[in-house]
């Protein structure tokens, strides 16, 4: 396999962050990988949660090297980062952090959500932003820094995102995109801009931010002096990237009847389309709008836990367990229905399908002949009940019907989840067997950036699909259908019940 032409992808995701090394038909041809997760602030209370930059940045440059000793530094032609959205600092002109940043993990920003909805509500912050309130949301953050850390907005230069942090230390160039842009609550999503009346709600104008950059630009250069810390030759141009979730839709290459969902610690699912449209019915139902990498495309999208909660099941109760392959066994030993357990995965509940109704994870059913593999199917059947709220919603406030669905990320590994998704929800499941989407597609768009392709649509030409797909089974969707009529009753009779 030709290794003449690669770039270069730093994946970074809030669990892992990877390095990868692909060619233009979208194979991973070398990769490495390590955990990553955030820190305890020094001084701050013990729920204040932070990034650590430099120690991801450290561990980025370890793991390009890595890679490049694998494939040689000559073969990578360009650069590329993506990363998780929500989180990003206030930055000097030299780089230097006034302020960490500050994790979506972090339930500081909670003290300040009264405050901004009182001067605009929550619809006209949807109408504008296509954002619903979450707490983690960037524009809380800023309005936090402004009200308890004023200094580090005084003496910052700018505001960078994380793609922007990383872009930085490998170019010196400030920039933020429209994609990572669009997950702040502080843009006028349909003219792909910054709403000068949000940002006047924490006290800021756009001028404050770096200079737009459109996905697929090249934004600068390696800088020699980082070069051979990264195991890169200097002057390898670096190309635009953004928020992760939507190049794991541009590597879908979905058509317009079908949804995406990228499942990994966090699900999304939504669909591409070529207008903007706000609607009450999408507000009230906490449907979530970004922009998507082509400018006159958004993708109206519900964001929802997802192996987030299967990850806390292994370390609650699979302790010995250091693959999910024996976990996905013990699930598949238990009968459709987990004889009567229920996991409602609503986990952090200002999010999903639920939110209306402040629902947090509960666990029903349980009894002493329930075995931890009752309580890993139970989650798994709990997602795909979510991801059916969540498919009948978008369907019904894009007016989109939605024949198939197609699965990316961590989680389309798992067969017998893909196979619960297509029961529960009726409808077709193509998981894709590429081992990470959001990599190939910003692979993608760094071809595109550096004129090897033209397009995206010249990019998917060079592409083999690699998919599997599964078919609802009859007598088990029947079964499903039973229990989704009751399980969809729960949350509004929960509601008062929670502390």
């Amino acid at each position: 396999m030709d290794k003449s032409e690669l770039v270069l992808v730093f994946d970074c995701g809030s669990t892992n962050l990877r390095a990868a090394a692909v060619n233009p038909q979208g194979d991973i041809l070398a990769q490495a990988n390590c955990r990553n997760g955030p820190v305890r602030q020094l001084g701050g209370r013990p729920d204040w949660m932070i990034w650590d930059i430099d120690d991801i940045w450290s561990k980025l440059c370890g793991l390009s090297r890595e890679v490049t000793k694998r494939v040689g530094s000559s073969s990578i032609k360009a650069v590329i980062v993506t990363t998780w959205g929500a989180d990003g600092a206030p930055v000097k002109k030299d780089g230097a952090l006034t302020y960490p940043v500050i994790s979506w993990q972090c339930s500081r920003t909670r003290e300040v959500i009264e405050e901004l909805t009182s001067r605009i509500s929550p619809w006209e912050i949807f109408r504008i932003t296509g954002y619903q309130v979450i707490s983690f949301n960037t524009l809380f953050k800023l309005l936090w820094l402004k009200k308890r850390e004023p200094k580090a907005l005084e003496e910052a230069y700018t505001w960078l995102m994380m793609p922007g942090l990383i872009v930085h230390r490998l170019t010196g160039e400030f920039h933020i995109d429209p994609t990572i842009a669009s997950t702040m609550m502080a843009m006028d999503m349909g003219r792909r801009d910054w709403s000068v009346e949000m940002l006047e709600q924490v006290g800021l104008d756009p001028n404050f931010f770096p200079e737009w950059k459109e996905p697929g630009e090249i934004v600068g250069y390696v800088r020699g002096d980082v070069a051979d810390r990264c195991g890169l030759r200097a002057n390898t141009p670096v190309v635009v990237g953004g928020e992760d979730t939507q190049y794991s839709f541009i590597s879908s290459k979905s058509e317009p009847y079908e949804a995406v969902l990228s499942s990994g610690t966090w699900e999304i699912l939504g669909i591409r389309i070529d207008k903007y449209d706000p609607n009450e019915y999408a507000f009230r139902n906490g449907l979530t709008i970004e922009a998507d990498v082509l400018r006159g495309f958004w993708i109206p999208q519900i964001l929802m836990i997802g192996s987030a909660v299967l990850e806390w099941i292994r370390k609650l109760l699979f302790t010995e367990v250091s693959s999910y392959e024996s976990m996905v066994e013990e699930g598949r030993k238990i009968p459709v229905g987990s004889d009567g357990v229920v996991l409602i995965p609503s986990f952090v509940s200002d999010t999903g399908p639920t939110r209306r109704y402040g629902t947090k994870g509960t666990l029903l059913g349980l009894n002493l002949r329930i075995s931890r593999g009752h309580i890993y199917r139970a989650a798994l059947e709990g997602l795909s009940y979510q991801l059916r709220q969540a498919l009948q919603i978008l369907s019904k406030a894009t007016g989109i019907q939605v024949e198939r669905i197609k699965v990316v990320g961590g989680g389309s590994k798992n067969e017998l989840w893909n196979q619960i998704r297509a029961n529960v929800t009726k409808t077709p499941v193509t998981a894709s067997l590429r081992s990470e989407a959001t990599v190939v597609g910003a692979a993608l768009m760094a071809f595109i950036g550096i004129d090897y392709y033209k397009s995206l649509e010249d990019a998917w030409k060079s592409m083999e699909k690699k998919e599997k797909h599964y078919l609802p089974i009859e007598v088990e969707s029947k079964k499903y259908d039973e229990i989704f009529t009751k399980y969809i009753k729960l949350p509004p009779l929960l509601k008062d019940f929670y502390i």
